[in-house]
């Protein structure tokens, strides 16, 4: 991965090796943030996941076997404003934080309890947060 600030703006280059790198390593990562709460379910929980482009969500996607809502607001967000580097994190929660108020779900997270928050960035780390969501009232 490399950013360059240009006078056109910040411009990205991706390897196309990026998307494969993350598959091979994405459910090792799932497993050790999740096995002290007892959830190996993976369509149990909600995404939050920077999109860097959209083979590096098919990649997430694929590896752990997530139905196609799972990517959803992820993959809004890039539809909508491209990549933001790390600042989309914040327009996806708040996409899913919509989303889930307008389709009557019972909480930010479309219903469900835990999610999870992954940022992509140099020398390819995988940030990963876990994330509990609140009730939403109705």
């Amino acid at each position: 991965m490399a950013l360059h600030l240009r006078e056109e703006g910040l411009t990205f280059h991706l390897s196309k090796d990026v998307p494969n790198v993350i598959g091979k390593n994405i459910e090792k990562i799932m497993i050790e943030a999740f096995n002290p709460l007892g959830i190996n379910d993976w369509n149990s929980l909600f995404y939050i996941t920077h999109p860097g482009g959209r083979a590096i969500l098919d990649a997430v996607e694929s590896k752990l076997g997530l139905s196609k809502d799972k990517m959803m607001a992820s993959r809004h967000v890039l539809s909508e404003y491209g990549n933001l580097t790390g600042a989309c994190v914040l327009f996806i929660l708040d996409e899913m934080r919509k989303k889930s108020v307008v389709e009557g779900k019972s909480t930010t997270g479309r219903g469900s309890e835990w999610g999870v928050l992954f940022g992509f960035g140099p020398g390819l780390t995988i940030e990963t947060i876990v994330l509990r969501s609140f009730p939403l009232n109705s």
